[in-house]
């Protein structure tokens, strides 16, 4: 959403299904689809977000077997020489390369949370506010004492994930009364909000030396 807010037609590649993902979406192993180089030339940029279960944190505790993407992810686009865009978890910085981070304050989101961008053209980060304000515990909503949202995975509540969506920015993927509680909790606590990749998608259009159709 935000790289379609920035002027750029989205299409949108993930292996398993995404029934609310905004735009244009093919089911796909992306792997696959970077090494179509016919089906890629039609794209000016990639932006590629690898699972980030592996180097996550909570990782240390659940001891899965995640696949490492991030190397081959950037070896197909090397091979393509498209402008692109790795995103991942503060946790995965040492497979990234010069990685940006980027913070919610910086776009005045209330939620902490840093995420990693490695690119291969110039991108600075907005200055980072000091993190002063409190967060609500995880599955807890904000108040005004604590009016930052914690936003993880776990059994929450519809209402706490309407309050996260909000604080993402990212209001179509709210679950609605009778909904799937399940899925739009896994949806919020994955997502990147997308103020990040607006911002991001700016300055590539510019690097590109492309201008947004009116």
């Amino acid at each position: 959403m935000g790289y379609t807010r920035a002027g750029f037609d989205v299409v949108g590649v993930d292996i398993n299904p995404q029934p609310h993902y905004p735009g244009e979406f093919i089911q796909a192993d992306i792997l696959e689809v970077l090494e179509d180089k016919a089906f890629m030339a039609d794209f000016d940029a990639a932006a590629i977000s690898p699972p980030c279960q592996r180097y996550s944190n909570l990782n240390a505790y659940n001891h899965k077997d995640y696949p490492d993407l991030i190397g081959p992810v950037r070896e197909r686009l090397e091979a393509l020489g498209l402008p692109y865009v790795i995103e991942n978890v503060e946790a995965a910085a040492p497979e990234l390369r010069d990685p940006v981070m980027l913070c919610g304050p910086m776009f005045g989101l209330k939620v902490y949370r840093h995420r990693l961008f490695e690119t291969n053209w110039p991108l600075t980060a907005p200055v980072e506010p000091e993190h002063k304000w409190l967060c609500a515990r995880n599955g807890y909503l904000p108040t005004p004492e604590r009016p930052f949202m914690t936003i993880t995975g776990g059994k929450h509540s519809r209402a706490w994930q309407n309050a996260a969506c909000d604080a993402m920015g990212m209001p179509w993927i709210k679950v609605p009364a009778g909904g799937d509680t399940r899925l739009g909790i896994r949806e919020v606590c994955e997502a990147i909000p997308p103020a990040y990749t607006e911002f991001i998608g700016a300055r590539l259009l510019t690097a590109l030396d492309l201008e947004v159709a009116a």
